[in-house]
C-alpha cells in the first residue's frame, strides 16, 4: 500500500514539474542549460569563435540519455545535432560581420522539450577592402564595358555600389561577395571608377571602405552633326526659312540611329542621317534650332540661334472714355506702337475689330465708334500685313449703371440726445458710388463704397425731434454729370426718453374710505409707446405692469381695505429703457362714516346713560338729606328685651359727638369723626353732585349681660345688630356682627 502511494505522488510530482520525467523506474530533471561564445562575444574578423552549448541533468539511475541540441541564430535554426554528451561545441570559424547577430540553444531530452538557454549576442567587426575590376580600360563613345566588385572572404547579404567620380552611377543587391555592372559612357573623357559594399545584418548594416580606383579612357566616335539655316541673318518676320539637319562620318553599327530638328520643345522633323524643314520665320516662335543624333545612349548635337526681326508688333485695344455708362456712345482704337518701316509701310497695316456684327462706325484707320452700350461685351481687333495676321488681347467693356435715386433711413432707433446712424443706400448702380449726407442743404460728410459689402453709414446728433427732418442724401457715380439723385428727406421717428413720472391717486389720499375702488394714475412724457409699472413699497415686485400708446396710464385697487395702507409710486420707460420713478405718494384708507357713525351713536348712548345715573344718584341723595336717618340696634340675647332706637338729624345732638352713654346702663358707641383726608375726598366728590354734607353712619353696640359661665374671659363678648339707612336711595340692611371675625378691634372700650 505505501508503495502505491510513492509511486502515485511520484507521477504527480512528475505530470505537474514538466522538468522532472519519469519512465517506467528512470527519473531525470533538467538542472541548467547554457550557450556559451568562446573565445567571446566580441571579437574580429578572422577570429575562431565557437558556440559551447551545455545541459546539466540530474538523474535517478546511470543511464544513457538521448539528447538532442539545436542553436538558432535571430530564431534562424543554423545546427542540430543528437548526443548523449553534457554538452556540444558549434564552430564558427574564422568570423565575419555576417556572424553578427542573437544566439541561443536548445535541447531535447528523451524527445521531451526542456526549457531554452538565454540568448547571447556575437559581434564581429572588421570587412575586406572590396576590389574593383574592368574588362577594359579603353572604350569608345557608348561601348560597352563589364566592371566586378569583390567583396574577398565575407559571406551574407550585400548591397554593392558603382561610383563615377564619386558620384554613385549603379547598385545592385546579391547574395554573393562579388556583383557585376554594364557600364556605357557617352562622352568623351577619362573617368575613374570604384566600388563598395555593405553587409546586411538585422536590424542594421556594416558598409565597406572604398575600393580600389580604376580609369576608363572614353574615345570620341568620327561623327560630326550639321545644321545650316538659311537664311541666318537680319531674318524679318515672314521670311521663308530652310533648315537642313545631317550625319557625317557615320559608320555602320549595330546600335539604332536617330536624328531629330527641334525648335524649342517642338520637334520639326526627324530621320536617320538628313532631315530638312522649310518655314515661315515668326517672331513669336523660339529663336534656338537643335539638330539631336542618338545611337545607344551617344548623343551628340549640334544647335544655332536665329534673330528675327518683328515686322509689326501686336495691336492694342482701347476704349474712349474711360468711365462708360449704359447707353453711352465709346470709341475703340486698334494700333499697332511698332512696324519695320524699312520692310512695311503705316498704309499697308488693316485693322479689323471683332465681333464684326457689333454696330460700328469706322472714322478713320484702326478707330471705331460703338453705339449705345447696354450690356457687357468683349472686344478684340486684328492687324494684318503681307500675309501676317496678329490679334490684340481681349478688351472687355463694362458699361457701368447710373445710380438710382438714394433711399435714406436710420439704422435702429434714433433716441433724442444720442448718437443716431444713417443709412444712405441705393438700390442699383455701379461701383464706386459716392454718398454725401446734408443738412438743411450744408454738406456733412461724404463717404465712398468701392465693394458691395460696404453701406454708408453716417453718425449725427440729434438735439430735438425736428432736426431728423433736415437730414437728405445724394449718390454719385458719374463725374462727367453735375446733376445726382438726392434722396427725400429723412422721415423718422426720434424716440424722446421720459424725463419725469408722476403718480396720483383717485380719489386723493385725503378721501379714500373703506370699500372704496382706488385708481392709481401714473403720468410720464416721452415718446409712446410707454411702459409704467406701481409699485408698494415694502414689496420689490410690480403690482401691475402695462403698456401703453399714451402719456399715461391707471392700475385699479378694488375695495380697498386697511392692508393697503402705505406709500406707493411708479416707473416709467420706453424704448430707451431709461426709467424714471415718480414721488411717493401715501394712501391711508379711512373708516366709512356708517362705521363712525354708529361708534358715535353707541359712544353717546353711554353718556346719556351714565348722566341718567348720576342724576338717580343725585336726587336720590338729596331726598334722603331731607328725612331723618333711623337706625334700630336690639340685643342679639333672646333674653333682652331692650330696645334702643335713635334718630340722628342735622340738629341732632350727637351727631358729632364721640361717645354716648345711656341711662338703661347700656354702653353705645357713636363713629362720626371721618378722617381729614376722607372728609377731603368726600367732600370734592359731593361738589361734583350737589353743596350739601353727606350723611354720616351711626353705630350702637348693645351690651349683652356678662353670662357667668363664661368667666372674665368673655367680658368683652359683645353681639349687636345695627341697622343703619344711607342717604343713597338704598334700603337699610341689617349687619350682623361676628366677633370671632373682627374680634372687637373696632368696638369702644365697654363702660362699667
Amino acid at each position: 500500500m505505501g508503495l502505491l502511494i510513492l509511486l502515485t505522488s511520484t507521477l504527480l510530482y512528475s505530470y505537474f514539474h514538466p522538468g522532472r520525467v519519469v519512465d517506467a523506474q528512470r527519473l531525470f530533471i533538467l538542472k541548467d542549460i547554457t550557450l556559451t561564445i568562446e573565445p567571446s562575444k566580441d571579437v574580429k574578423r578572422g577570429t575562431n569563435v565557437s558556440l559551447r552549448c551545455k545541459a546539466t541533468v540530474s538523474q535517478s539511475e546511470t543511464w544513457e540519455l538521448r539528447r538532442e541540441y539545436t542553436v538558432y541564430k535571430d530564431n534562424n535554426l543554423i545546427y542540430n545535432k543528437t548526443s548523449i554528451s553534457e554538452e556540444i561545441l558549434y564552430p564558427l570559424g574564422e568570423a565575419r560581420v555576417a556572424n553578427s547577430g542573437k544566439y541561443r540553444c536548445e535541447i531535447n531530452i528523451d524527445d521531451k522539450p526542456q526549457r531554452p538557454s538565454e540568448t547571447q549576442k556575437l559581434t564581429v567587426t572588421g570587412l575586406s577592402k572590396p576590389q574593383l575590376r574592368l574588362n577594359k580600360g579603353v572604350v569608345k563613345e557608348g561601348e560597352e564595358i563589364t566592371a566586378t566588385c569583390i567583396a574577398p572572404g565575407e559571406m551574407g547579404s550585400f548591397f554593392f555600389y558603382i561610383y563615377e567620380d564619386s558620384n554613385e552611377i549603379k547598385e545592385k543587391q546579391v547574395s554573393s561577395n562579388q556583383a557585376e555592372f554594364k557600364l556605357r559612357f557617352s562622352s568623351v573623357n577619362r573617368r575613374r571608377i570604384h566600388c563598395t559594399y555593405t553587409v546586411l545584418i538585422t536590424p542594421y548594416s556594416v558598409k565597406s571602405e572604398e575600393s580600389n580606383n580604376v580609369t576608363v579612357s572614353v574615345k570620341e566616335l568620327p561623327i560630326t552633326i550639321d545644321l545650316d539655316i538659311d537664311p541666318v541673318t537680319r531674318v524679318y518676320e515672314g521670311d521663308q526659312l530652310n533648315i537642313l539637319c545631317k550625319v557625317n562620318g557615320l559608320q555602320h553599327s549595330d546600335e539604332s540611329v536617330r536624328l531629330l530638328l527641334i525648335q524649342g520643345i517642338q520637334i520639326l522633323s526627324s530621320g536617320l542621317t538628313n532631315v530638312s524643314h522649310s518655314m515661315v520665320a515668326q517672331a513669336n516662335y523660339a529663336e534656338e534650332f537643335e539638330c539631336k543624333f542618338e545611337m545607344g545612349n551617344v548623343v551628340k548635337t549640334a544647335t544655332k540661334t536665329i534673330s528675327v526681326i518683328e515686322l509689326f508688333s501686336a495691336p492694342t485695344l482701347t476704349v474712349s472714355p474711360d468711365e462708360v455708362f449704359q447707353r453711352d456712345d465709346v470709341t475703340l482704337t486698334c494700333k499697332s506702337e511698332s512696324y519695320a518701316s524699312e520692310r512695311l509701310s503705316e498704309d499697308e497695316l488693316t485693322y479689323t475689330l471683332d465681333p464684326p456684327q457689333t454696330p460700328q462706325t469706322p472714322s478713320r484707320k484702326g478707330v471705331f465708334s460703338v453705339k449705345s452700350l447696354r450690356i457687357e461685351t468683349n472686344y478684340t481687333c486684328v492687324a494684318e500685313a503681307m500675309r501676317i495676321k496678329k490679334r490684340s488681347k481681349t478688351l472687355t467693356v463694362r458699361p457701368k449703371i447710373f445710380v438710382s435715386t438714394p433711399k435714406i433711413s436710420v439704422v435702429g432707433r434714433a433716441i433724442l440726445g444720442q448718437p443716431v446712424k444713417i443709412l444712405c443706400q441705393s438700390d442699383i448702380g455701379s461701383l464706386p458710388i459716392n454718398y454725401t449726407l446734408f443738412k438743411d442743404f450744408v454738406e456733412v460728410s461724404t463717404i465712398s463704397i468701392n465693394r458691395s459689402s460696404q453701406q454708408a453709414h453716417f453718425e449725427v446728433n440729434i438735439t430735438s425731434p425736428e432736426d431728423i427732418k433736415q437730414y437728405i442724401c445724394e449718390a454719385s457715380n458719374n463725374h462727367r454729370h453735375n446733376k445726382q439723385p438726392l434722396s427725400e428727406k429723412l422721415n423718422a421717428i426720434v424716440i424722446v426718453p421720459p424725463s419725469y413720472a408722476e403718480l396720483m391717486a383717485v380719489p386723493d389720499e385725503s378721501g379714500i374710505y373703506e370699500g372704496d375702488d382706488l385708481y392709481l394714475l401714473c403720468r410720464a412724457d416721452g415718446t409712446p409707446p410707454v411702459t409704467f409699472k406701481w409699485y408698494h413699497v415694502g414689496n420689490n415686485l410690480p403690482l401691475y405692469t402695462n403698456t401703453s400708446n399714451d402719456y399715461s396710464s391707471s392700475y385699479q385697487v378694488p375695495s380697498v381695505s386697511k392692508e393697503h395702507n402705505g406709500r406707493y409710486y411708479c416707473e416709467a420707460f420706453n424704448h430707451v429703457n431709461k426709467v424714471v420713478r415718480s414721488e411717493e405718494v401715501t394712501i391711508e384708507v379711512q373708516m366709512v362714516l356708517w362705521k363712525k357713525a354708529l361708534i358715535g351713536g353707541f359712544c353717546l348712548l353711554a353718556v346719556s346713560v351714565l348722566v341718567v345715573v348720576c342724576v338717580l344718584c343725585f336726587r336720590s341723595k338729596r331726598g334722603k338729606r331731607d328725612g331723618a336717618a333711623e337706625l334700630s340696634v336690639k340685643p342679639s340675647s333672646p333674653k333682652s328685651d331692650d330696645t334702643l332706637t335713635v334718630t340722628l338729624t342735622h340738629d341732632t345732638e350727637v351727631y358729632n359727638a364721640d361717645k354716648v352713654v345711656m341711662d338703661s346702663g347700656a354702653a353705645v358707641s357713636v363713629w362720626t369723626k371721618r378722617p381729614p383726608e376722607e372728609d377731603v375726598a368726600i367732600d370734592e366728590e359731593s361738589s361734583m353732585v350737589t353743596k350739601e354734607p353727606d350723611v354720616e353712619y351711626t353705630e350702637v353696640v348693645h351690651p349683652r349681660p356678662v353670662d357667668p359661665a363664661r368667666g372674665p374671659a368673655d367680658y368683652h363678648d359683645y353681639h349687636g345688630s345695627v341697622e343703619y339707612a344711607e342717604l343713597n336711595g338704598e334700603q337699610p340692611e341689617v349687619n350682623h356682627y361676628h366677633p370671632e371675625v373682627n374680634n372687637f378691634q373696632d368696638l369702644p372700650m365697654p363702660v362699667d
